[in-house]
């Protein structure tokens, strides 16, 4: 049996939206504006798709010049140098390294949503995992493990909780100090768990391992004019942006809030000074530094300014132009890596427009109140924790045969938004729920595009994957919901 395609499998549900308008009761028959409904999603979803398509755009043009990729070869590199030092030596310089690499990943996709991209770094990594006398699982864990389990976590990822926030009406990346928490929580579960197995490996390949391979260089380019042009421009922008509004700067946390009208110029400082450093490294040490500190500004911005969509638009549209020129390219070569981008996450933006259209159709149909009232009324005498729990596993049970996370934040935070309303949950606890049914069902499922394609580049069949991460995912399943169980319970901060 083969899984349908997604678009296939939205299309069948709009469809049975638009039948199933003719018989709940309150509905009012729309089966003729099947067609004519995924025009409305698109036009009422504009915003997000077009916040889909220039972000992916963004970030392919910055993996474009293997910035990211030099920063992770020059980490592995360092790391394997320390083992010189006795204490390293006794901690164990292969269990420092995988808990580095993994929280390394851990943040990336918590940050920025890291998913296809890890398909490249697994090659990477795995030549260091053998060589400490690990093996390919060892090495898929470091990396796409790390940054799944991260993405499940996430504090930031504008793919998760951007699009799940702005469809549940709440301020984008509230409740960021509870997402912490629980970011930290199951990395430290991940990280452990690796560790556990990876030492069983090492103990059955003792004395034999064959040689260690060689980490394959990333070529880095030494940075020409567009480096220096790029941080000349972006310096003056800075310069002016801090001297208008560096005194507006108030940054919210939770229910608290603090002035900082330094915070703007003593970023803007450092990344200065560590940009003229990393520019007479390689062009590539330059980028890289240009992503770190967009993402702190991207933080600044949002808890400091009150940024949204299309603040973060401009932010990383910037970010990806002034990538492209630091890497020598020319504004052709920069426009078709960002047309390749937007084209690679075209699906993820297609598929929000087609799942609006079901919310039009259940809306106009009257049929979405009807819908609520009978859940809730299915839930009486469960609790919030019972509801929660219903919650979690609808999203659970989604990513089994949707493992795109924005095409689920599009088919179900408009429904469940309003739905945690009426049982007298957090939208935020919703959206918290969402992540995690969305997150860590990914690293299972043979849905998943990534997955198999990560498999695939380490040459692991999906049988003995599966034998191997079946247990840890169902441990992730049991302490998100133990991690939700806060959100019910207790007043959080954002939540």
């Amino acid at each position: 049996m083969k899984v349908p395609n997604t678009y296939v499998i939205i299309f069948s549900v709009l469809l049975l939206c638009a039948v199933a308008t003719w018989f709940i009761p309150g509905g009012i028959p729309q089966t003729w504006q099947v067609f004519s409904a995924l025009f409305e999603g698109f036009s009422q979803q504009a915003g997000i798709i077009a916040f889909v398509l220039i972000i992916g755009g963004a970030f392919w043009i910055v993996n474009s010049t293997k910035a990211v990729d030099a920063g992770i070869v020059r980490f592995i590199e360092k790391a394997r140098k320390l083992e010189r030092f006795s204490l390293i030596r006794n901690l164990g310089i292969g269990n420092i390294v995988i808990v580095l690499v993994m929280l390394l990943f851990g943040v990336f996709g918590a940050v920025f949503g890291m998913s296809e991209e890890t398909i490249a770094f697994v090659a990477v990594v795995i030549p260091l995992a053998k060589s400490l006398g690990y093996d390919e699982i060892v090495g898929v864990c470091m990396v796409y493990v790390a940054a799944h389990v991260g993405f499940a976590g996430a504090m930031l990822n504008p793919f998760t909780i951007g699009i799940a926030q702005d469809m549940s009406g709440l301020p984008l990346f509230s409740g960021i100090e509870y997402r912490t928490i629980c970011w930290a929580v199951l990395m430290l579960l991940a990280i452990v768990c690796v560790l556990l197995y990876a030492s069983r490996v090492k103990k059955s390949r003792l004395g034999n391992v064959s040689a260690a391979p060689e980490i394959e260089a990333v070529k880095e380019t030494k940075a020409g004019l567009g480096a220096w042009v790029s941080f000349g421009i972006i310096t003056i922008v800075l310069a002016l942006f801090s001297s208008f509004y560096a005194a507006d700067c108030v940054v919210k946390i939770g229910q608290g809030e603090f002035a900082a009208p330094w915070l703007l110029w003593v970023v803007s400082g450092l990344f200065v000074v560590s940009s003229v450093f990393a520019i007479r490294s390689s062009a590539q040490m330059f980028i890289l530094n240009m992503l770190m500190f967009t993402i702190v500004f991207m933080v600044i911005g949002v808890m400091g300014y009150g940024w949204y969509l299309s603040e973060i638009c401009a932010l990383f549209l910037a970010l990806g132009i002034a990538a492209g020129v630091s890497a020598g390219g020319s504004a052709d070569s920069v426009a078709k890596e960002f047309i390749a981008g937007a084209k690679d996450i075209f699906s993820a933006a297609l598929v929000i427009g087609f799942a609006a259209g079901i919310i039009f159709i259940l809306k106009n149909g009257n049929a979405i109140d009807p819908m609520l009232n009978s859940m809730a009324e299915s839930l009486e005498g469960a609790g919030k924790t019972g509801a929660l729990g219903m919650v979690y596993g609808i999203q659970t049970f989604l990513n089994l045969f949707i493992p795109s996370a924005s095409a689920k934040a599009a088919v179900t935070m408009p429904i469940m938004a309003p739905f945690s309303d009426m049982i007298g949950l957090s939208r935020q606890a919703t959206v918290l729920a969402f992540q995690f049914g969305d997150g860590f069902t990914n690293m299972i499922t043979p849905c998943s595009g990534v997955l198999m394609a990560v498999l695939s580049v380490a040459k692991i069949p999906y049988a003995q994957w599966f034998k191997f991460v079946w247990k840890f995912i169902l441990l992730l399943l049991v302490v998100g919901f133990l991690l939700l169980l806060p959100t019910a319970l207790f007043t959080l901060p954002g939540f």
